[in-house]
């Protein structure tokens, strides 16, 4: 079943525990390219890590930049459905691996980081 829009933006904005800065900040450190499965067009990127436009992270910053406050009027079908993946990805990551939450430096950590979500804030 396909969660509700209203779901998919209260839990995005629940998970979502980083600031688009502080998101930004660590996007930019080498340590958060090595989570995540590599890509298979040569590049050092990973998925969701991408430095261009197209990786989650970037999008991720993109949403809580143009919503700081999380209204649920003011996203675009484009937001949801990125915030959609994005809850989608932190929940099941966070219920397989408990290792994200014990160890900051584990690649499970630094991946949920990747898009969003901050295992030492909870």
């Amino acid at each position: 079943m396909v969660k509700n829009e209203q779901t998919v933006i209260e839990e995005f904005n629940e998970l979502v525990n980083m600031s688009a800065s502080d998101l930004e900040g660590w996007l930019k450190e080498g340590v958060s390219g090595s989570a995540g499965w590599s890509k298979s067009d040569g590049s050092d990127e990973t998925i969701g890590h991408e430095s261009n436009e197209n990786g989650s992270g970037r999008k991720i910053i993109e949403i809580l930049k143009k919503n700081p406050d999380g209204e649920p009027g003011k996203y675009g079908q484009e937001d949801i459905d990125h915030m959609r993946r994005v809850v989608a990805y932190c929940k099941r990551h966070l219920a397989q691996e408990g290792k994200a939450k014990q160890d900051p430096n584990s690649k499970s950590a630094r991946s949920l980081k990747n898009w969003g979500h901050d295992p030492s804030k909870e």
